[in-house]
């Protein structure tokens, strides 16, 4: 089972083929391959599954998606 990660643009590459996503202080250098054609731009949230830009999503949606994380994160035992 893959997970997707909310984060938000930070940065476009030139080429429009990269992005720079940051999520809780973490950020990653992201393909954009499968949105070709979407119009994306810093500030807005996406979703991220094994280094792809997925879809794009609204603030709300990302805040939720974490909020079950959370949720999940906390059922966890300690290791």
């Amino acid at each position: 089972m893959c997970l997707a990660i909310p984060m938000q643009i930070i940065s476009l590459d030139d080429s429009g083929l990269s992005a720079r996503c940051e999520a809780r202080g973490i950020e990653r250098e992201v393909s954009l391959l499968m949105m070709l054609g979407e119009e994306l731009a810093v500030g807005d949230y996406v979703m991220i599954s094994l280094g792809q830009v997925m879809q794009k999503v609204s603030a709300e949606d990302a805040q939720v998606t974490w909020a079950h994380y959370d949720e999940i994160f906390a059922s966890l035992p300690p290791q």
